[in-house]
């Protein structure tokens, strides 16, 4: 059980580390996996308290099997968002996106911005930190270079 919540956790780091820019959606399917994850945290919980009430205010009892079964399959939908999140993040990067994370790294490092070293075996989380960071210290000319 610990390594599904260790994963969990590391589902919602790495939802606060990658950017929220749209340049990124072409490239990776992060941007689409956490803005459905984000709403689902967001609207979710009230959907199943408002499902909930409305079945013991109105609803018949013969229905509270297929009640319980929709609201924990709609309390599942974030949780599965936020365990893909932190499956991807500890993803290792294919060569391409190496290279790509080394020349990133380079120019956050040119430009002055302080950076830790970048890793020798970058994974996706690591990859998140550097765009966030390039992001937020470099113009956007950047994300065309990959």
């Amino acid at each position: 059980m610990g390594t599904f919540s260790t994963t969990l956790h590391r589902g919602s780091d790495y939802l606060d580390v990658w950017p929220q820019e749209r340049q990124l959606a072409a490239l990776f399917p992060e941007y689409r996996i956490m803005a459905a994850t984000r709403l689902g945290l967001r609207a979710l919980p009230a959907l199943i308290i408002l499902s909930l009430l409305v079945q013991f205010q109105l609803g018949d009892p013969r229905y509270w099997p297929g009640v319980v079964a929709s609201v924990l399959f709609l309390a599942s939908l974030p949780l599965q968002g936020l365990y893909w999140l932190g499956k991807r993040a500890d993803t290792r990067l294919s060569p391409t996106l190496v290279n790509w994370y080394r020349q990133l790294y380079q120019k956050i490092a040119a430009a002055g911005v302080p950076i830790k070293e970048p890793v020798s075996r970058p994974c996706y989380f690591e990859l998140g930190e550097t765009l966030n960071l390039a992001f937020k210290q470099l113009d956007k000319s950047f994300i065309r270079d990959l």
